[in-house]
């Protein structure tokens, strides 16, 4: 009996591990978490203000969404297409305390309104990036601020770029460039 309970845990525990990686495969590129620093850094880097609204597009584990209710103040909007990644952000909203001052939306990011957005984060590959081009420059309202780590939009021209950290900030709408324009325009 005791071999069942032990294979059935580890069958459980082989299939949530399987949810984790290929139901995000099919949306985009696998889940890789932002370290904590780097987040403060560009959320600090954003000017993100208390009250202002936060979407992260592709949650994970939710660590952006946390930094940004407990240290900044902001109002967090997760999105995620992975199951088990939003029930794992819905037990660190829990453990945290901050249920009443997050959001989580299970579905694709593609389909995701953005219109109440002040700010929104990213952490996708330069593909994902160029595919999301169109639905953040139609949803996003004037003004807002989009935080792109490690990957810049090629049609783009960034309003602050952060060379160590790879942390691009674009206002909406976006103007037309790319990080070489920003380059040559901070040189000059």
């Amino acid at each position: 009996m005791i071999v069942i309970i032990f294979y059935g845990f580890f069958l459980f525990l082989f299939v949530i591990g399987l949810l984790w990686i290929l139901i995000p495969a099919f949306y985009g590129p696998p889940s890789h978490p932002t370290h904590p620093d780097r987040i403060r850094r560009a959320l600090k880097f954003a000017n993100l203000q208390p009250d202002e609204i936060l979407y992260d597009l592709g949650a994970g584990d939710g660590r952006v969404l946390l930094i940004a209710a407990q240290e900044f103040g902001a109002k967090p909007v997760g999105v995620e297409v992975g199951l088990v990644q939003c029930a794992l952000i819905r037990l660190r909203i829990a453990a945290s305390g901050l249920a009443d001052k997050i959001q989580l939306k299970w579905e694709d990011y593609f389909k995701t309104d953005l219109t109440q957005a002040d700010v929104v984060f990213l952490y996708v590959t330069s593909r994902e990036a160029t595919r999301l081009a169109p639905l953040l420059e139609r949803e996003m309202k004037p003004g807002s601020r989009l935080i792109s780590i490690s990957a810049d939009f090629p049609e783009w021209e960034p309003s602050q770029f952060d060379n160590r950290d790879l942390i691009f900030i674009y206002v909406m709408p976006p103007q037309r460039g790319n990080l070489t324009t920003y380059l040559l325009k901070q040189d000059s």
